[in-house]
């Protein structure tokens, strides 16, 4: 039986790859934009309008919109800014899922999810820059095609008494986990919409679809869903950054310190501990340069951590002297639970 509020979200970043393009490039901001050349990769909005879709040949893409602007994937941007996002989605749900890169389900019960998800989106726009799309439903799959139904840069709340209304006029295909090649089956048999697959019944979708996807797909059709959003497999990693506008030795350690202690209350908070030490360095020119050392056993001292981070900065300072510094970025790997880590460990026996 559905609760009484809808608490189930789907949030999804809308043209993800694009839109962190034109978030870090004001000048591709409302234009059409093409991540990625021979193949677009992905597609802003702009370039959606004039018929370019992920997947698509770059010269059918250009063919169909000449004024498309190609730029290069920044997989570290999007590594970063995905990160930034689900710790702010952390902060709403009571469960959290990362789906993907971009996307994730939250179960916020017993609150409201409509006005968290109000929330949610103003944090991710003000805090990452990002535009986010949300689905609110009292179950998963209905979250999800309700955050599709959104896009752009919007929210949709489809309220527990108004599930049918909302889902069965949707044409099958809409549902998650029904490919093309499902719904071309299911149209053979008449089944063109979810509420045609409510009034077969289970009987005949299993026949079609096997046990496994006929009952699924006859759950979900009558709001039976039963699969709840299911918390994130342990963190691997826990990471923090900071931009600055000189490089003096000062300000360097100054940052380093202050990142690692960030990282060392937010893994206190979840009871985890690191081995593997980062360091993550941006240049004048824009080069970049990543070193990395690890600790014999799991740690969470933040005393322990910036001991060898400072060391890993010493050997990068000769790169710093040359380019100046423009980023700094401390992270820690290798994550285990308290109960399996040494909490203090004195730097000095790393060796």
């Amino acid at each position: 039986m559905f609760v009484s509020v809808p608490s189930v979200l789907h949030a999804d970043l809308d043209a993800f790859f694009a839109s962190v393009a034109q978030r870090d490039d004001p000048a591709l901001r409302g234009r059409p934009v093409s991540v990625g050349g021979g193949v677009v990769m992905a597609a802003s909005y702009e370039a959606r309008a004039r018929g370019v879709r992920s997947g698509m040949g770059g010269a059918k893409a250009r063919a169909l919109c000449p004024d498309l602007v190609v730029v290069r994937p920044d997989f570290d941007a999007y590594v970063r800014a995905s990160r930034a996002v689900m710790a702010i989605l952390d902060r709403f749900g009571a469960r959290v899922e990362q789906a993907s890169i971009d996307e994730a389900f939250l179960d916020v019960h017993p609150r409201d999810g409509r006005t968290v998800a109000a929330e949610l989106r103003s944090a991710v726009r003000e805090e990452v820059g990002l535009p986010i799309s949300v689905g609110v439903a009292p179950s998963r799959t209905v979250a999800k095609v309700a955050s599709g139904m959104a896009k752009p840069d919007g929210l949709l709340v489809d309220e527990p008494d108004g599930l049918f209304d909302f889902l069965h006029p949707l044409p099958v295909g809409r549902l998650w986990g029904i490919g093309p090649a499902t719904e071309r089956r299911l149209q053979q048999h008449g089944i063109r919409t979810v509420g045609d697959a409510a009034r077969v019944g289970d009987g005949v979708l299993v026949t079609i679809l096997g046990r496994s996807g006929g009952r699924r797909l006859d759950a979900i059709a009558h709001g039976r869903e039963v699969r709840t959003v299911r918390p994130r497999r342990g963190r691997r990693s826990y990471g923090a950054q900071r931009a600055l506008s000189r490089s003096r030795p000062t300000d360097l350690d100054e940052a380093l310190v202050a990142l690692v202690e960030r990282i060392a209350r937010r893994m206190a908070g979840r009871g985890q501990a690191g081995r593997t030490v980062v360091l993550r360095l941006r240049f004048g020119d824009y080069s970049r340069a990543t070193r990395s050392r690890s600790l014999p056993r799991p740690t969470a001292d933040a005393d322990a951590m910036v001991a060898l981070a400072r060391s890993l900065l010493q050997e990068a300072r000769p790169l710093i002297a040359q380019r100046g510094c423009t980023l700094i970025g401390v992270a820690l790997t290798n994550i285990e639970t308290h109960d399996d880590a040494q909490l203090a460990l004195p730097f000095d026996e790393a060796g």
